[in-house]
């Protein structure tokens, strides 16, 4: 497709986009809050900024992680827990950088709007919805949608998108497309790098030593596969943390680490090879128990706490004892 195709395409978008929303409406738009969702929240706000009566932004999940905190708090970010927005006028709802099936809380809403870059859900309904899982952001997406617009983003806009981007294509070590990198390119002149180095050199608090310290008790290797089960946790984002940060060991290729938080047990996945998808063996190995998915190098596992105890005393063996024999046997 040429430039222009592309360009007059994504002019059709935007058009679409802002004739689901009347003028006297109120959009709530509802995330599962990371820095992708919350900038591309962010600029959805900014596409109907004086065209609807109001814009409310709200999130179904804690926010915990450090670096989080410090991108809400240094880009000054209203995002408060769905439970405690006003929503009690909310005429229409859109979701960005997640889908219905994604989160219980989202089950529960009859959205009008869904953008997203996540592989598309079953029976996914909606009036307008916008899913490209090709992309390795919402935040280039809604870039793109920006200069559709005409709109110029912010300096607080584009550093939110910027990092968006940043974090979900893990500084495009991640898949990504041309137009991620054309997103990224082009909010560059409008972003402050100064916040972008604070809240990226923000990712670590004393709370999270004790989960290193856990970590490293429970290290195991199986070849060039890292696995750490970390039993009961306070914090998901914990795990997200520790397999990001074991990746990064020369003779790893692979990364999973699980905990049980609530009544779910779940499973982060990375991946550093070049053949296998992450996304797919997730699904491979844990799809038949719940939600298992993910991207090429990027996977989670979020499925019944009963459903894998079942499986693992049927083998007379440990939950974690299960999962390790699962890795041992992966093809």
């Amino acid at each position: 497709m040429k430039p222009s195709s592309l360009a007059a395409t994504q002019k059709k978008r935007y058009e679409q986009l802002t004739q689901i929303v009347a003028g006297d409406d109120v959009l709530g738009i509802m995330i599962n809050a990371d820095p992708d969702a919350m900038a591309s929240a962010l600029a959805l706000k900014r596409l109907f900024w004086r065209k609807i009566r109001k814009t409310v932004i709200c999130r179904v999940n804690a926010i915990k992680r450090s670096d989080n905190l410090a991108m809400v708090k240094l880009l000054r970010l209203h995002v408060p827990y769905v439970n405690r927005a006003d929503i009690s006028k909310i005429t229409k709802w859109a979701i960005v950088d997640g889908q219905p099936g994604h989160h219980p809380r989202f089950a529960k809403v009859q959205f009008d709007i869904i953008i997203d870059h996540h592989p598309v859900t079953p029976d996914l309904e909606a009036p307008y919805i916008d899913i490209r899982d090709n992309y390795g952001a919402t935040s280039s997406m809604l870039t793109e949608y920006l200069r559709a617009a005409g709109i110029k983003p912010s300096a607080r806009l584009a550093t939110a998108l910027f990092y968006g981007i940043k974090t979900d294509t893990d500084n495009f070590a991640r898949a990504s497309t041309a137009n991620d990198i054309k997103a990224f390119k082009y909010l560059y002149p409008f972003v402050n790098l100064n916040i972008i180095k604070k809240i990226e050199s923000s990712e670590i608090n004393k709370g999270n030593l004790e989960d290193f310290r856990s970590a490293f008790e429970h290290l195991e290797f199986i070849g060039n596969t890292v696995y750490i089960h970390m039993g009961r946790i306070d914090d998901p984002d914990a795990l997200v943390i520790i397999a990001d940060f074991f990746l990064k060991m020369a003779e790893t290729s692979w990364c999973f680490v699980s905990g049980i938080y609530g009544q779910k047990l779940i499973i982060i996945i990375r991946n550093a090879g070049f053949r296998l998808h992450a996304g797919n063996l997730a699904a491979q190995l844990f799809g038949d128990l719940g939600g298992a998915g993910g991207h090429k190098s990027a996977a989670r596992v979020e499925v019944p706490l009963t459903a894998i105890t079942e499986k693992a005393k049927a083998e007379e063996v440990s939950v974690s004892d299960y999962i390790r024999n699962k890795l041992k046997n992966r093809q």
